[in-house]
């Protein structure tokens, strides 16, 4: 029985649409009607890829990482209770709120009943199952043991899901605070300063340098604010279209990673990752090469994509792990020895696990440190640039009481 994409109208004729199983599109036709539903079309969802009449391929659905940390939990823990993979994936998609997941579910359920394996249902989806949850779940379908590997899988989500978390929570306050700042510099200089400042030219009187560099920024924000965003905007989307290319997305990396601070924080971050993916997959039964190849593809700094390149090629020619890491010199030291202790007492997965806690504990109180920095330094450059301008305004003032007395 395979799942199909339908949309429909009722006898009130608003239109409907969901996911139906039937044997044949003509059964999924009967079986609309029989519910007093009249079908507009009707798509088998495993051949959805290249669906016409304006659907999208289902293959482009993405689910968010919060959605698929629940969804692998919930999946494990019926693979443990003893469901089959097939009422598994049915009791998912009977619980499932959202639509595109529903339609992934389906897809899925329809490869494994077909008799294709769940990595091979789980690749028709690749923006929804990131390369390291399939890559586990072909090793947990080889060893026999998918439903431990999926709780793995969990953990590593909930632990990934947890940093992204964090990472934005901190960071929340002080962008709230910087779009604040901005939108009052911007509007004391646009609207505020031009109303004050329009007295003092009137008097024709000899205006202070402050006041007189105010008066031009103003003018020019509200004489050509609207080109400066302009060109602000199309910056953007040269820049977007230079990182594109290889080459200079390359260059742009590399210098983020040698600046003091951001390039640490970038690097301990990409070695996070690397190191969870590689903990899964070893403990998965992965071979190291596959592993290491797996963990090159969630690196996003293409340098230290490079480096596991280079990495895969030493450790195929027989070298150690820890040591082609350590002569790569793009890692953390603190990675690179919990691997070499890991191989030396064949404890590689464990190791591998603990480094990664360990870096993402760094990852937590760094971030927690930048965010406790970053939040006195923009009220003092906001309060610094109000300042300015209320000098700017406050002098011609007090040179006119001046002249007064």
């Amino acid at each position: 029985m395979a799942a199909f994409k339908y949309r429909a109208t009722d006898a009130l004729g608003k239109e409907l649409s969901g996911i139906v199983d039937a044997e044949s599109g003509r059964s999924a036709r009967s079986v609309l009607r029989e519910r007093g539903l009249f079908p507009l079309e009707v798509a088998d969802v495993s051949q959805s890829r290249k669906a016409s009449g304006g659907w999208s391929g289902f293959s482009s659905i993405r689910i968010r990482h919060a959605e698929l940390c629940l969804l692998t939990r919930q999946w494990a823990t019926l693979l443990s209770s003893g469901l089959t993979m097939e009422q598994a994936i049915s009791a998912l998609f009977d619980q499932a709120e959202r639509e595109a997941i529903r339609q992934v579910l389906a897809g899925v359920r329809t490869e494994v009943v077909s008799g294709y394996s769940l990595r091979a249902g789980l690749d028709r989806y690749p923006d929804s199952f990131p390369i390291i949850y399939r890559a586990s779940i072909a090793a947990g379908e080889k060893s026999g043991e998918i439903a431990t590997v999926m709780m793995q899988l969990a953990d590593h989500l909930e632990r990934s899901n947890a940093l992204r978390q964090k990472t934005l929570q901190s960071l929340l306050y002080p962008l709230i605070v910087a779009a604040v700042a901005f939108v009052v510099v911007i509007g004391l200089m646009t609207y505020v300063v031009p109303q004050v400042v329009t007295v003092f030219q009137q008097g024709k009187q000899a205006l202070p340098l402050l006041t007189q560099l105010l008066i031009l920024v103003s003018g020019f924000l509200r004489q050509w604010g609207w080109l400066l965003l302009l060109s602000g905007v199309v910056a953007l989307a040269v820049a977007r279209f230079a990182l594109s290319r290889d080459d200079i997305r390359r260059r742009w990396d590399a210098y983020l990673l040698g600046l003091p601070l951001i390039g640490k924080h970038l690097r301990t971050l990409d070695a996070t990752r690397f190191a969870s993916t590689l903990a899964i997959l070893v403990g998965s039964g992965v071979p190291l090469l596959s592993a290491l190849d797996a963990g090159r593809q969630v690196i996003v700094r293409l340098p230290l994509q490079d480096a596991v390149g280079w990495v895969s090629d030493r450790v195929r020619e027989g070298m150690p792990l820890a040591k082609a890491l350590g002569q790569s010199r793009q890692f953390p030291p603190l990675l690179v020895h919990m691997i070499a202790s890991g191989e030396a007492t064949g404890q590689l997965q464990l190791l591998l696990e603990r480094a990664a806690r360990l870096q993402q504990a760094e990852l937590e109180n760094r971030t927690a440190v930048l965010t406790t920095l970053m939040e006195p330094l923009l009220l003092l450059t906001m309060g610094g640039v109000v300042l300015l301008i209320v000098l700017a305004v406050m002098q011609p003032i007090i040179e006119i009481n001046h002249l007064l007395r």
